[in-house]
């Protein structure tokens, strides 16, 4: 029991804290506030439950499994193509675009102990990665799993070919996957076996006993937003053919981090984080967080405490603690705290935990330290120390002093450090891995070179410049609004701050930009990136906004834009002012909802307004915006994520929903032919995980794309069955979608292994059976072209050939009546003018030939036309 004192003085620090989240704005933004007025509502102003609120609404939880199953669905899917070779896979090719210099979070390092060129690198959302050459350049050895959410790297010290990975990332983010327990390579990295531990979701360590490489420990945290008891210490004896729980405390505290003492490997110390959180509340600590010591391998622990001279986790708030100890000097340990915000400050015992040195304070608080909580010592010397927090921290005095502090001000390296390791012969050589991906350093962290080949950034958005296909813009978790200009993988550059979403290039003047950040702060360049100025004129800051605001442009006029909050506004000169056209459009109950999720404007009509909310609801405009219809008529309530409207009928609408199946098998896809009045379930085959992205081709609307969870798809036939889209991409989170309007490509924005190109030509040609048929060859001249062009193919065999022209939006503009040839050589002719006989504007379209025999299209072919 405690007594009065003790219970006094835990809430006055409770007291402190708490008015310290209230008052201090900023970076204390990232907490929760259960208490928020309505007029605060939407989701919760940081990015810490965003993916969380999309997957789970409105149950706010999930089956455990349901990610797992949908990436083994996955997975089948694409063997199950492999072994038809239907032709749709090898014909279609993924090409990666990028960035490989951007980086994004990575989770550990770990060198091989024996040659220290080789080295691994686990990516928060990516996968493991292998270097030959010390750091310097990376290929991934982990993409034939159905996982991809990294935690923890082992390697056997004795036979270093023999590698543990622990999946399931254990930052505490929203955006962090479930993982799939501990796999295993013998073979340093060329195949892996999952050995267990299926159920754990995250796992925060892996540790190999040096003595006895057969012993593993797992310090598994467990699900972050349930109750299990998958969690806690787990130890294997045989290599991990069987494992046993050999620490645990209850289903809300699971095991962070986890060492053994290299000269007695018996000796054993963890922490363990009392953590869950819930869609309207955080729990980042608790009573039952704490450091414990065994002395018998794991098999009986202790709690180390106030009487060690360590927090008292009753008496004060403590969440996540994170393990170093000395190579050098085992006896040698020490321990970040944190309070499960702030943190409380770095611990050190001489004498293997008997007694540990009072707080020895830390120059950093950036307010989210649970998220990091990663402390090391340099293997030969127990008086350096690195903290990774925000910041990147040194003491070369055991704590004393910290002559080394890299953090916001600095540009040598990213802020937000999850790992470091340190060259086996030269610890002066270590590699950081942080939210931007790797850095390097030769002189003990005091300078930097950043890695520059990872492809792991996370995009929520993409964009792209209607005239320049080598443009693509995107928006980053953590990494900015990035572009590259030329289509390299390896020139991105930032254009704008935080953590980007929605961007936008006027297809009439790509000097004129959009982007924002997140919680919808919209900004505007006229000088093709430059530079950026806010245009949020005439929307409050008090309006609820998502994390990831939709922005769109009217695809008929460039100076409309529409921006998407509680209500719906409309910009009628570039974004300079804004106006409400619509009524609050979420009548959300709680306060953690109720904003404008996507907007669509119909590029046949653009009267045609559409818009889909957090909390399933889905509206109409056909007058502009003057009056608006709940279309919500027979689709599930989830997360609205994409509404696309067909281009050529306004009336036909396609609804992407995200959720993680609760109780029963879950609907992802919908489509309306009559403006809502009824709606389909197209969802067909795909696997069930929440889909983020969506478009329909162009040229032939019955081809769909669709991004999930789990991967790309494509469907051939409206809908009817779906295939996995393409080879050469892992199975990864796909965020967004676009198809450039002109060249006919689609790009993929991942959540974790940057972004893909895939050229579509090819599909186009594609029947339902999966079979290819003869392309026609066109050829044009000239192009561009002012008055007229001829466009000349070759026919294999007499048919009949129709021509049709569209423009960038995929609008109809000239369809010419079908024609009987013969084989052999002919030529068609387009005046430039539309089915009215009006000369079309300048710029680039597409003509699209169809060749019939029997009355039935066998190949088609495109080309891009452009006038002056």
């Amino acid at each position: 029991m405690l007594n009065d004192s003790l219970l006094s003085r835990r809430t006055k620090i409770i007291f402190i804290i708490l008015m310290l989240l209230l008052l201090g704005g900023g970076l204390f933004s990232y907490f929760n506030n259960s208490s928020a007025e309505v007029g605060d509502r939407g989701p919760d102003r940081r990015p810490s439950e965003w993916d969380w609120q999309r997957r789970t609404f409105p149950y706010g939880q999930a089956d455990d499994d349901a990610h797992l199953v949908a990436v083994r669905q996955a997975q089948q899917m694409r063997e199950a193509q492999r072994f038809k070779n239907d032709g749709i896979l090898s014909s279609a090719q993924w090409e990666l675009m990028g960035p490989t210099n951007i980086g994004g979070r990575i989770t550990d390092i770990e060198f091989n102990p024996k040659n220290p060129a080789i080295v691994y690198a686990a990516a928060a959302s990516g996968g493991i990665f292998k270097s030959l050459d010390t750091g310097n350049t990376w290929k991934p050895v982990f993409d034939d799993q159905a996982v991809f959410s990294m935690g923890d790297i082992a390697i056997d010290p004795q036979n270093p070919e023999t590698i543990y990975v622990g999946t399931g990332e254990a930052n505490a983010q929203h955006n962090a996957f479930p993982g799939g327990g501990v796999f295993k390579s013998t073979n340093g990295g060329k195949s892996w076996t999952n050995i267990g531990l299926v159920g754990t979701v995250a796992i925060g360590r892996v540790v190999i006993d040096p003595k006895n490489p057969q012993r593993i420990f797992v310090a598994a945290l467990g699900s972050g937003f349930g109750y299990n008891s998958n969690r806690g210490i787990f130890r294997s004896d045989d290599g991990g053919k069987t494992w046993a729980k050999k620490l645990y405390i209850n289903d809300s505290t699971g095991a962070i981090d986890v060492v053994v003492n290299p000269e007695n490997s018996n000796i054993v110390y963890a922490s363990v984080w009392e953590r869950n959180r819930r869609i309207d509340y955080r729990n980042q600590f608790g009573v039952a967080s704490g450091l414990f010591k065994s002395a018998n391998g794991g098999d009986t622990w202790e709690k180390l405490d106030e009487a060690n001279g360590l927090p008292d986790s009753d008496a004060v708030p403590v969440g996540r603690i994170g393990l170093a100890i000395s190579a050098s000097s085992p006896d040698v340990v020490y321990a970040s705290y944190t309070n499960g915000y702030e943190y409380i400050g770095l611990f050190k015992t001489t004498n293997g935990g008997q007694s540990w040195d009072s707080t020895i304070s830390v120059p950093t608080s950036h307010g989210f330290s649970w998220y990091f909580g990663q402390v090391r010592v340099r293997p030969d010397n127990s008086d350096v120390v690195y903290v990774l927090d925000t910041d990147f921290l040194r003491s070369s005095d055991g704590g004393t002093n910290w002559d080394l502090v890299l953090g916001y001000d600095q540009q040598e390296i990213h802020v937000d450090q999850h790992a470091l390791a340190f060259h086996p012969q030269n610890p002066d050589y270590v590699i950081s891995g942080n939210d931007g991906g790797m850095n390097i350093s030769h002189d003990g962290g005091a300078t930097w070179r950043k890695v520059m080949n990872l492809p792991i950034t996370q995009f929520y958005e993409i964009s792209l410049d209607a005239q320049n296909p080598q443009k693509i813009y995107g928006g980053t978790q953590d990494n900015n609004t990035i572009r590259t200009q030329t289509g390299s993988k390896d020139d991105w550059e930032a254009i704008l701050g935080g953590d980007g979403f929605y961007s936008i290039v006027d297809p009439t003047n790509p000097d004129i930009i959009y982007a924002e950040y997140q919680n919808g702060k919209l900004l505007k360049s006229i000088d093709g990136g430059m530079s950026f100025v806010d245009v949020l004129n005439g929307i409050t800051e008090e309006e609820a906004r998502n994390w990831s605001t939709p922005v769109v442009m009217d695809p008929d006029n460039n100076s409309i834009l529409y921006y998407g909050a509680e209500h719906i506004y409309k910009s009628t000169d570039g974004a300079e002012s804004w106006t409400a056209i619509s009524p609050e459009l979420s009548p959300a109950e709680s306060y953690l909802y109720g904003t404008i999720t996507t907007i669509a404007v119909a590029p046949s009509n653009s009267d045609f307004i559409y818009a889909g909310t957090d909390d399933g609801h889905i509206w109409l405009s056909y007058d502009a915006g003057q009056s608006w219809y709940e279309m919500t008529n027979g689709t599930p309530n989830r997360w609205v994520t994409r509404l696309v409207v067909d281009p050529n009928d306004e009336n036909t609408v396609y609804a992407t929903f995200s959720g993680l199946k609760w109780k029963d098998d879950t609907p992802h896809v919908f489509k309306t032919e009559d403006m809502g009045g009824s709606w389909q379930n197209i969802s067909g085959n795909l696997p069930q995980a929440p889909v983020n992205a969506f478009a329909i081709d162009p040229f032939k609307t019955d081809i769909l794309y669709l991004g999930s969870d789990v991967g790309a798809f494509v469907s051939f036939n409206g809908g009817d069955s779906w295939s996995v889209l393409g080879e050469g991409m892992p199975i990864t989170s796909v965020y967004d979608l676009k198809i450039h309007p002109t060249e006919h490509f689609l790009v993929a924005g991942t959540h974790g292994r940057s972004a893909y190109k895939i050229n579509l030509d090819n599909l186009t040609g594609i029947e339902e059976d999966g079979s290819f048929k003869e392309i026609l060859n066109m050829v044009s001249s000239p192009n561009p072209f002012k008055n007229e062009m001829s466009l000349l193919g070759n026919l294999p065999t007499a048919g009949k050939i129709q021509l049709k022209i569209f423009d960038s939006q995929g609008k109809e503009v000239r369809i010419f009546n079908p024609e009987n040839l013969d084989a052999g050589p002919f030529s068609r002719m387009w005046d430039g003018k539309d089915s009215n006989g009006k000369a079309v504007a300048a710029g680039a379209y597409m003509a699209q030939m169809l060749y019939y025999t029997n009355g039935k299209v066998c190949a088609e072919t495109q080309k891009v036309l452009k006038t002056r």
